[in-house]
């Protein structure tokens, strides 16, 4: 059974199937639903595998064929699969009978034989994790502080604009909003402090600097700031979501100015980044921003495909890249 993530966000009781496959490039989502599965099921112990640990041993293999009916209960938590597993699982499954088993993998395309195994299969549910959007956040963000004071449009657009739309990011920030917020009315002016917003945020400032094209501030703080490659597809969705902004105003500001489009974004640009946005879309048009975005798709594939690649090499000739577009 196929389903849509807000459906099982919503009712993770949907889930009927001992077995279930997430898939998708929003790692922060299917953070959520390990929770959400562990919550559930508080009686059950919580094992957790990686695809590389049933290809090189039979261990699991041979736990689940030889299960008795005194042990305790147990849910399987299997990563990072592919399609290298796929008759493994098949296997696994042929023999499995009230064992939960939850596979969690990245970008599955749609030869995949795991996943057109999974979302044909009476006996399995699937659910594709694909990126949030704004609506998505905000539903995300008005769920998670219910009941708090002082939760009004600003505040909300305020935390739409510092997520990057990355759930993984906008957790985050969640979770120290709750804590410093827990007795007090949430202000503006206070969640600003709390927030590490763009002005703070040295991978957002190399980013504004690449796309103004200031290639001597791009060069000095790409030797300056501190990157972690485990966080790059976050920095990644940073770059394309201003991008994507970009997109709009050029889209929006050919029947009115460049001022007045950025004016009628929802939600709006947060004010201290609006001089530094209105400088880049006087020089981005349409062709540049596929261009750039040409290339952060492809980086994404390679990161993804490619695991002995140096993930920060190629993020700086990213970096370098959008500088030259911006000077085209």
């Amino acid at each position: 059974m196929i389903y849509k993530s807000y459906q099982v966000e919503e009712n993770i009781d949907l889930l009927k199937n001992n077995t279930t496959l997430f898939f998708g490039e929003n790692i922060g989502l299917i953070n959520d639903f390990k929770k959400k599965i562990k919550e559930k099921n508080k009686k059950f112990k919580i094992l957790n595998y990686v695809q590389g640990d049933l290809l090189t041993n039979n261990h699991f293999f041979n736990e689940i064929k030889n299960k008795s009916l005194f042990d305790e209960k147990k849910i399987y938590f299997i990563s990072d699969v592919n399609d290298k597993i796929f008759e493994l699982i098949q296997d696994i499954l042929s023999y499995a009978n009230d064992e939960k088993i939850y596979l969690f993998a990245e970008i599955l395309d749609k030869k995949s034989k795991l996943r057109n195994y999974y979302e044909k299969e009476k006996k399995c549910d699937v659910v594709p994790c694909y990126p949030d959007n704004e609506l998505s956040i905000k539903k995300l963000v008005t769920n998670k502080l219910k009941g708090f004071e002082g939760v009004d449009t600003k505040v909300l657009n305020f935390l739409i604009e510092n997520s990057n739309l990355s759930r993984f990011k906008i957790n985050e920030e969640l979770e120290k909003i709750i804590t410093f917020f827990l007795n007090k009315k949430i202000n503006i002016k206070d969640l600003e402090k709390l927030i590490n917003n763009n002005e703070n945020d040295d991978v957002n400032i190399l980013k504004d600097q690449a796309i103004l094209g200031n290639a001597i501030k791009t060069n000095k703080l790409l030797s300056n700031t501190h990157l972690e490659k485990d966080k790059l597809p976050f920095y990644i969705a940073i770059i394309n979501k201003r991008l994507n902004r970009l997109k709009d105003v050029v889209d929006l500001s050919k029947n009115s100015s460049i001022s007045e489009a950025i004016n009628t974004l929802k939600p709006p640009i947060f004010w201290k980044d609006k001089k530094e946005f209105t400088d880049q879309a006087k020089i981005w048009d349409r062709h540049k921003i596929n261009k750039a975005l040409e290339k952060t798709y492809d980086l994404e594939i390679t990161i993804k495909s490619n695991a002995e690649i140096d993930k920060l090499v190629v993020f700086k000739k990213l970096i370098l890249d959008l500088c030259l577009i911006a000077n085209s």
